[in-house]
């Protein structure tokens, strides 16, 4: 990730700004839930999975959280935020969802805070046993005075998206493919197009489009194309229609472990901390016309949905 956009420091006492270009959001600890844990896990997306229950109890009750998990040094930290908090504040604040491209939280960046940074004129930002903390000026002494100077080459490498959506299950291969197809959309709806203009310049547009596709030019081949695609996309939006159903049955008490979606059904371990949680679990599952099967020996549940 660049640091060409302006990195904007938001803390809960900060004026009203005013925007005229994009930029990067770094979150005081105001805005989220830190811990640290040492964990015999040796990949990041093993310890996101039992971030959840590291929070059980420290969070409000929200469905609406996520997590962030990062090494640093033998620990893992663990950052639980409220996308949809931090997007209300940042709004109050003058700052629009289309004026945020990413979202940083300013323990990312311990290391480079080698100074108290001054938020507004009570508070400060400052580094106390490897945890980024608020503190009042007041309480600074006097060989700790506020003269960081804060700017965007304190902008992380990883950053999150304030628009929260559900990802691609796109390859990178996949997604390089399907930008291709676009292309070849548009390519397909400009032949077409040009069919219905009688003019001289409208036919040797359509000749030269030929040239660069000669396939174009069967129209048996064009509705091919057309139609492999199409196919495609009604697939992928069924397999994100399916994901949406699986997040609504995640409330307090209930993590997903693992998830696998193929183009036939998707299927989520879900583990619940009690026998009453894993009743509800199963009851809303059912409204979801969905496959629920016990795992022995436990609270937990296996549900899956066809596509």
């Amino acid at each position: 990730m660049g640091t060409t956009k302006e990195l904007l420091i938001v803390y809960p006492s900060m004026q009203r700004v005013f925007l005229k270009e994009s930029v990067n959001v770094m979150l005081t600890p105001q805005f989220y839930t830190l811990r640290k844990e040492t964990l015999p896990v040796k990949y990041a997306y093993q310890a996101k999975k039992i971030a959840p229950s590291l929070f059980d109890g420290l969070l409000e009750e929200s469905d609406s959280y996520e997590y962030m998990v990062f090494k640093e040094d033998e620990q893992w930290v663990f950052i639980a935020y409220d996308l949809e908090y931090i997007g209300s504040f940042l709004a109050s604040k003058g700052i629009e969802r289309s004026m945020v491209s990413k979202i940083f939280f300013a323990q990312q960046v311990v290391d480079k805070f080698s100074a108290p940074l001054a938020l507004g004129e009570k508070e400060a930002l400052v580094m106390l046993d490897d945890s980024m903390v608020v503190v009042p000026l007041a309480a600074l002494g006097e060989e700790e005075s506020p003269t960081l100077k804060f700017d965007k080459t304190f902008t992380p490498q990883k950053g999150v998206s304030l628009q929260g959506d559900l990802g691609s299950f796109l390859t990178k291969r996949q997604a390089y493919a399907l930008s291709g197809v676009l292309l070849l959309f548009a390519a397909l709806f400009v032949a077409e197009g040009l069919r219905y203009d009688s003019g001289e310049n409208g036919e040797e547009e359509l000749q030269s489009l030929y040239e660069a596709y000669p396939a174009l030019q069967s129209s048996y081949t064009r509705e091919e194309v057309l139609n492999k695609y199409r196919n495609i996309d009604t697939q992928e939006r069924k397999k994100r229609d399916g994901v949406k159903k699986l997040s609504n049955l995640i409330f307090k008490g209930v993590t997903l472990t693992k998830l696998t979606v193929t183009d036939s059904k998707y299927k989520a371990d879900f583990t619940c901390v009690s026998t009453a949680v894993s009743k509800k679990l199963e009851l809303l599952a059912k409204k979801e016309n969905l496959k629920t099967s016990k795992i022995k020996n436990s609270h937990n549940l296996i549900i899956e949905g066809a596509l």
